[in-house]
């Protein structure tokens, strides 16, 4: 037997042992040898107000680019891209059902699909990264004729059976270059349309009107009801109220192309979840885990600060303009072909953000619930016209420093510009699933950004499109008169119009100038006048 002096010492051999295996095991944990992520550390929340802004947006690029793995998080092992829980919990999205090209998780990265041009992150993206939205209201899209359980892999929620083409509605990857401008001027035309509603009295109505554009007009009636009957241009979310009473929110939405989502912060929160089964905690709440992957706050309120923050600080686009004479004076005649043919109607060239709009605040005072409201938080600035984000930038009036115009060419405004005689979107985005009107299509789209057009295709919103001059064909609804127009054009006013929309361009990273040449050299435009005066002698028609 061994003595108590023996037996003490064993003891604590065994118990140093045990803290040993301990705390190689805590190390273990804390070391990052041999894990496999690709954001070690995120940030905690409130360090959003204390990392200097360059280094807070450096974060948000990390995030949008970050290829996501299932050691911190990435999948959702019991929940659709919508956020509720699976049609079937017992197949969980585990293994080979991880992912799936169509219901999602169907991205590694945000810049696996916003890469273009010129790799730049941010940017729109090829045909095989478009998207179907609304397909992630399935568990694992299969098209299994087999599977008979509503929304799960190949019936709709009324048990109809679904295809590739009405699944959901394919949509091209957009370009999110000069995304805060956008937002701001938002803002913006939202706050305008407020006040105009908040001025009606009793039995008045009024034109809704916000930096000239017309949004249809809105009526008050005497018994203090809203008729929202004439509002034009504006999606379901921002004229509907729960009663008659409550005053509809006329908040524009520049963000999907069905105008759907309000902030880039918004886009954010659901695109984390739907493409890479990211959660947020502010969007699905602090210390849950409510897709049974293991893993909590994946996303910080910080981080998704940050993430807004890069996208609304991306450069802007420009225009290549080659110093080709015979281009310089096919773009001179494009520009005015563009306005005489009603284009510029909707694909407004430029919009003011006055009143010093160009100071971005996030976050976005309309921000819908389960995104970070204002008011809730401290609010962080930024200064978009600031030369140390990344460039180009865009700069104040000189005779007017309190306005920045943005030269995005469009209007914010929903249009039907689709053929009659084809099929729209199966899926109506603005309404809700599990009603008619979900699934009775849409035919009504946000104007198209032109600013970045030409060497971002596909075109169009399904990005079928290999040209722009198809895009322009495709105009039909409230834009027939338009392409009509086009259509009855000369050959080289049409040709004119295609080379002016060709020169509507991203520019590489850094380039300092908003119009370059083809060297990407600041150039002057218009040219000098000799240029065009020598060419219009020549001009073949």
């Amino acid at each position: 037997m061994l003595s108590a002096k023996g037996s003490w010492i064993r003891w604590v051999v065994i118990a140093l042992c045990i803290l040993g295996i301990s705390a190689a095991t805590q190390t273990r944990k804390n070391s990052q040898i041999g894990r496999e992520v690709a954001i070690p550390r995120h940030l905690q929340d409130d360090e959003e107000f204390s990392v200097p802004l360059k280094d807070l947006i450096e974060h948000g690029k990390k995030l949008f680019m970050a290829n996501w793995t299932d050691q911190e998080g990435a999948g959702r092992p019991l929940t659709k891209g919508n956020g509720t829980g699976l049609a079937d919990p017992s197949q969980p999205l585990v293994g080979a059902r991880a992912w799936n090209r169509i219901s999602g998780p169907d991205a590694n990265s945000c810049y696996g699909c916003h890469n273009m041009p010129y790799g730049i992150a941010g940017g729109g993206g090829d045909f095989t990264t478009g998207v179907f939205v609304l397909a992630q209201r399935f568990d694992f899209a299969t098209l299994d004729r087999s599977d008979s359980l509503p929304a799960k892999g190949t019936v709709d929620e009324e048990g109809n059976p679904v295809t590739i083409q009405n699944i959901g509605n394919l949509r091209a990857t957009t370009s999110m270059f000069g995304a805060g401008y956008l937002e701001m001027i938002a803002r913006q035309m939202t706050a305008e349309l407020q006040a105009i509603r908040d001025s009606l009295k009793l039995g008045e109505t009024k034109p809704l009107i916000a930096k000239g554009i017309s949004f249809g007009s809105l009526t008050r009636r005497r018994d203090g009801s809203w008729d929202t009957s004439k509002v034009e241009g504006l999606p379901r979310a921002s004229i509907v109220a729960p009663t008659p009473v409550d005053r509809p929110n006329v908040i524009l939405r520049p963000w999907h192309q069905a105008s759907n989502v309000v902030s880039l912060r918004e886009f954010s929160n659901t695109a984390f979840n739907q493409h890479h089964g990211m959660q947020s905690s502010e969007r699905f709440g602090l210390d849950n885990d409510l897709d049974g992957d293991g893993f909590k706050n994946e996303l910080t309120r910080a981080d998704i600060t940050a993430v807004t923050l890069f996208q609304a600080t991306l450069a802007v686009p420009g225009r290549v303009i080659p110093n080709d004479p015979e281009i310089e004076q096919a773009v001179l005649n494009g520009e005015k072909v563009f306005d005489r043919v009603g284009c510029s109607s909707c694909h407004i060239p430029q919009l003011p953000l006055d009143h010093d709009g160009a100071a971005f605040t996030e976050p976005n005072p309309y921000n819908p619930p389960t995104n970070l409201r204002l008011g809730t938080i401290k609010s962080v600035k930024v200064d978009l016209n600031s030369r140390d984000l990344p460039l180009p930038r865009l700069a104040p009036d000189p005779a007017r420093p309190g306005v920045t115009w943005v030269p995005a060419f469009t209007d914010f405004k929903l249009h039907d510009i689709s053929d009659p005689s084809e099929a729209g979107e199966p899926l109506d985005q603005n309404q809700t699933p599990w009603t008619k009107r979900f699934r009775q299509g849409n035919r009504r789209f946000l104007t198209k950004r032109l600013w970045g057009v030409a060497n971002e295709p596909p075109f169009f919103h399904h990005g079928l499109f290999t040209t722009m001059r198809r895009a322009v064909l495709a105009h039909s609804g409230e834009a027939l008169q338009s392409r009509r127009q086009f259509e009855h054009l000369v050959p080289y006013d049409q040709d004119s119009l295609i080379e002016f929309l060709k020169s509507l361009q991203v520019l590489p990273p850094g380039t300092p100038d908003l119009i370059v040449d083809e060297n990407f050299r600041p150039r002057q435009w218009p040219p000098p006048a000799v240029n065009s005066v020598k060419t219009v002698a020549n001009r073949p028609h």
